[in-house]
């Protein structure tokens, strides 16, 4: 099997071949200076394209390629890349080199879902993005890491609203030779496998490579001749099918992964599992270590000191369950391979649901796992009680799970104009320092009028985004007139623009703006102080009242009384996102305490100098100050019905005497130095506390160091 990159690089002269090295390392995707090149390579394609280097190296004409080879501009600017990519894959960053105690022993990252970059549609939302931004985290810092998960080859759903406003889910196949992906090859240049047992029959799995800067993340692909139609349907779809296909993937994820792992020749000396969808690789490193002669008690403890696992939700269904039949089904022979017999391998994840004992795939973690966390201090304390039963003996205080704070990868989410702004007032070398809050004490160097202008210019750019691709869909006929109208064409760039971009789920409250609609309203059409709202997202395909939520979104803003001051933009992907919080004037969110266990798209905005406007859960419960966006209290009793209702009046009071008054009021030159305040201080709160790099930190010095010196004590 021919590598993709061979022909790419066979495609380009000899003194520019090394694009094809960056197009397939999405380490270019958070380097501004390499999304340059590629812009200067061929614009027009990089647009048309996705933003895609793969598919614009395979459809650039030879003419422009000998065109570009020659022209000392982007000799220049390409040389400067390569320099910078080299060093990163060389030496780069030293933090995790002196702190973490064997390179030579990566972390293994079990996710289901992987978001990287918008043109790898391997990812549905928050977690997945999560997954990203900490594999690019791991190879700034030099923490040696390799990523597991499936590549789908349907990835997840394209959204289309049709003017019901009922969510349709599109599935399109992907394009495995236009994103940057390769095979796994052995020596003889064919493509490794792996396989196991999957109730009784043999499934096939091949093992893809992608890059991400020094991380690698290793897919595993069931979609082959050889496998069963219902096997190869296992990676089709992400989060797709009944029960019986939920199980038959993770157990690929999670027994499968571990395989393809020692497949890879890799030996890794902590594994962590991020949420329950990959919990059964706990079993598989026990039967290794049974099949080695150890005894069931003792391999259990070995690979719980081992063990990191990330708990993401408050919310029943994020929490895999099935049934104890479902479960013998398919583990009834390997049950007999950990020495085990049925009732104690059942007890394993054992909880008693409504309707009685199930097996749930994050109790299961949670007794395999020495090192356990929330992903905020209020996840934490709400996880603590969820799962004190596991815990009866002690108080729920004591309840062996902490949290640690998720965060964004900063490189990744900001623009290039404001990476310019950092690096004229805070240092060239901002973004090596950029954890360190003292760094953003100097943020009021940064002129008002600057920041201000910053800001104007990413709203600008968002409005033309948003109107160009209402006008392509009208084009195309995926849009009737009063669509036009929903998806934004009439913006005004000039208004106060508030944005809701997120999970359709219920939880959320899409709709909490909606209960007074007449009062909405008068905030809509304020004649001097006019508000606008965009939002955004897909439901779940399977989840009906998540859908009836957009339904309801999507009437309300084409009702004509709205006038277009209310936008829904389809298909909320990363590439949307970025636009979004990097381009609106505020960030709403809306949960119903304490379901939002971080909520990381607020962070995305503040670290693009954006306030969040909130309820007081997920970070936010914690990142609120006072000075750096608003808060919404919670009512502490009450129905539901209630809580409603006080947070929909206190979220329409700071709309109209707090958030709109601030950013109207303008100095003589029209800048709003008050609400430039609240910008900067949500900059200064979010980039050194909610970042990605802080995150990792606390992993690697809370659990990757102690389970990787267990490793070795072990001799695991």
């Amino acid at each position: 099997m021919e590598d993709p990159i061979t022909f790419v690089r066979e495609k380009l002269p000899p003194r520019i071949e090394r694009l094809a090295d960056l197009a397939y390392n999405l380490w270019w995707s958070w380097h501004q200076d390499a999304r340059d090149l590629f812009k200067m390579f061929d614009y027009p394609l990089w647009r048309s394209t996705g933003h895609n280097p793969v598919r614009m190296l395979l459809e650039v004409s030879p003419e422009r390629i000998q065109e570009v080879a020659r022209d000392p501009l982007f000799l220049r600017q390409y040389d400067a890349v390569i320099l910078a990519f080299d060093r990163d894959m060389g030496n780069g960053h030293l933090w995790a080199r002196q702190n973490y105690p064997d390179p030579t022993r990566p972390v293994a990252y079990f996710s289901a879902e992987f978001g990287i970059h918008f043109s790898l549609p391997i990812y549905s939302g928050g977690l997945g993005i999560l997954a990203g931004d900490h594999a690019k985290e791991a190879s700034d810092i030099g923490l040696p890491l390799v990523g597991v998960g499936f590549l789908y080859s349907q990835g997840y759903f394209r959204q289309h609203i049709p003017p019901h406003g009922w969510q349709e889910a599109v599935y399109s196949p992907l394009r495995i030779e236009e994103t940057p992906i390769r095979p796994v090859l052995d020596p003889e240049g064919r493509q490794v496998r792996v396989q196991m047992s999957l109730g009784g029959r043999l499934v096939q799995m091949a093992l893809w490579w992608v890059q991400v800067g020094r991380a690698q993340i290793c897919l595993m692909d069931t979609n082959l001749p050889e496998n069963e139609p219902w096997d190869r349907m296992l990676t089709s779809r992400l989060y797709g099918g009944d029960r019986e296909t939920r199980i038959s993937q993770e157990i690929v994820l999670g027994i499968g992964g571990v395989r393809a792992v020692r497949a890879l020749g890799l030996d890794p000396a902590v594994w962590h599992l991020n949420e329950g969808h990959c919990a059964f690789l706990v079993l598989e490193r026990v039967r290794e270590l049974v099949a080695r002669g150890w005894s069931f008690d003792r391999a259990a403890d070995a690979v719980r000191e081992t063990t990191v696992f990330t708990t993401h939700t408050p919310v029943p269904a994020g929490h895999d369950v099935f049934d104890f039949p479902m479960v013998e089904k398919y583990f009834h022979d390997y049950r007999e391979q950990l020495g085990l017999t049925r009732e104690e391998f059942l007890e394993l994840g054992r909880t008693n649901g409504p309707t009685g004992p199930e097996f749930n795939m994050t109790a299961l973690a949670l007794r395999f796992s020495a090192y356990r966390n929330g992903v905020s201090r209020l996840h934490g304390e709400v996880s603590r009680q969820m799962w004190h039963v596991l815990w009866p003996d002690r108080p729920v205080e004591e309840v062996p799970l902490f949290h640690i704070t998720n965060g964004v990868h900063v490189p990744s989410w900001i623009p290039g104009p404001l990476n310019r702004l950092f690096r004229k007032y805070l240092g060239r070398d901002w973004l090596e320092r950029y954890d360190d809050p003292n760094l953003w004490e100097r943020l009021d160097d940064i002129p008002d009028e600057e920041l201000w202008a910053f800001h104007e210019d990413q709203k600008r750019k968002m409005m033309a985004f948003i109107r160009e691709r209402a006008r392509q869909r009208r084009i195309s006929g995926e849009m009737d007139p009063d669509q036009v109208l929903v998806a934004g064409a009439f913006l005004d760039p000039e208004a106060l623009t508030i944005g809701f971009a997120r999970r359709f789920a219920t939880y959320k409250r899409a709709t909490l703006l909606f209960q007074d609609p007449d009062r909405l309203k008068r905030i809509l059409h304020n004649p001097y102080r006019p508000v606008q709202f965009i939002f955004a997202g897909k439901a779940h395909p399977a989840d009906d009242a998540g859908k009836y939520l957009l339904q309801q979104v999507y009437t309300f803003a084409k009702d004509p009384a709205v006038g277009g001051r209310i936008a829904f933009i389809e298909d909320y992907d990363m590439h949307v996102a970025r636009y979004l919080v990097q381009g609106v004037d505020v960030w709403l969110n809306t949960p119903r305490r304490p379901m939002e266990a971080s909520g990381t798209s607020g962070q995305k905005a503040a670290l693009n100098g954006v306030p969040h406007l909130s309820i007081l859960d997920g970070w936010w419960d914690e990142g609120y100050n006072g000075v750096n966006g608003w808060a919404i209290a919670p009512l502490e009793e009450g129905a539901p019905a209630d809580q409603d209702a006080h947070d929909a009046a206190e979220l329409y009071r700071l709309l109209e005497e707090e958030v709109a008054p601030l950013f109207y009021h303008r100095d003589p030159d029209g800048v709003p130095r008050g609400w430039v305040r609240v910008m900067k201080e949500a900059i200064r709160t979010a980039v050194p506390y909610f970042c990605t790099r802080r995150m990792l930190k606390e992993y690697t010095t809370h659990c990757y160091v102690p389970a990787a010196r267990a490793a070795q004590e072990w001799g695991i």
